[in-house]
């Protein structure tokens, strides 16, 4: 937020673990996300934001996509970090971020900015699309890391001020080791838990109904960490 950030990346809305840490794309989407930034040299010069403040629950309805107050906040943002700045690249992840990006670029403020725009898809897309099918998270797998190989190409052309200049290692066709990076403590607020920022699945909706799920976060601490009585 310092104004030397090289790459914005805009996600979609906080999921349960974002909303209590108050951070975009932590737990494994965080960790896939750092190993993708690495891969063009990118360590730090970084800023990410959502399409949606606040955590949606199930289908972002029509209503809120065009809401004024919600896209004039969004572009507020998106005009502090591009207008007059050093954004090289920018990444969306997934549909509404891409939406997002579209509605923001047609104003007069995003016709101003020169940057290159790459779309990849989301980081864990493969486990929802999967539904616990191994076979199907396979192939799912293979093809997200296929078209982030795409994108990262053309983000290795566009981002001329990497925090480290290497060459550019493609991904396989399953995650490898070195390909998921722990993220770094400074991303998170100080006194962060290190089983916050490492793991997920620590916090999750619960409900009777919808209504009730929509309302409740449970945290649960890791096996081990709390000290018996």
């Amino acid at each position: 937020m310092d104004g030397s950030s090289r790459v914005l990346l805009i996600g979609q809305d906080p999921a349960q673990n974002e909303a209590i840490v108050r951070r975009i794309l932590v737990g494994e989407a965080g960790q896939r996300i750092q190993g993708f930034l690495a891969k063009p040299g990118i360590d730090r010069s970084y800023v990410m934001i959502n399409t949606f403040l606040y955590s949606v629950y199930g289908s972002v309805s029509a209503k809120n996509k065009k809401a004024a107050g919600i896209i004039d906040y969004r572009n507020r943002w998106l005009k502090a970090l591009l207008v007059g700045q050093k954004i090289e690249a920018v990444i969306t992840l997934g549909v509404l971020a891409g939406e997002a990006w579209k509605t923001w670029s047609a104003t007069p403020d995003g016709q101003s900015v020169a940057v290159t725009h790459v779309p990849i898809t989301h980081p864990t897309q493969p486990e929802s699309a999967s539904d616990g099918d191994k076979e199907k998270l396979r192939v799912a797998t293979k093809a997200m890391l296929a078209k982030w190989n795409a994108a990262l190409q053309t983000l290795h052309a566009a981002i001329q001020h990497p925090d480290r200049v290497q060459a550019l290692i493609p991904y396989g066709e399953s995650w490898q080791p070195g390909d998921k990076v722990l993220i770094p403590e400074f991303y998170f607020p100080p006194g962060l838990p290190a089983w916050m920022r490492e793991s997920d699945n620590w916090a999750r909706r619960a409900g009777a109904d919808v209504n009730a799920t929509r309302r409740n976060i449970t945290i649960t601490v890791p096996k081990g960490l709390v000290p018996k009585l």
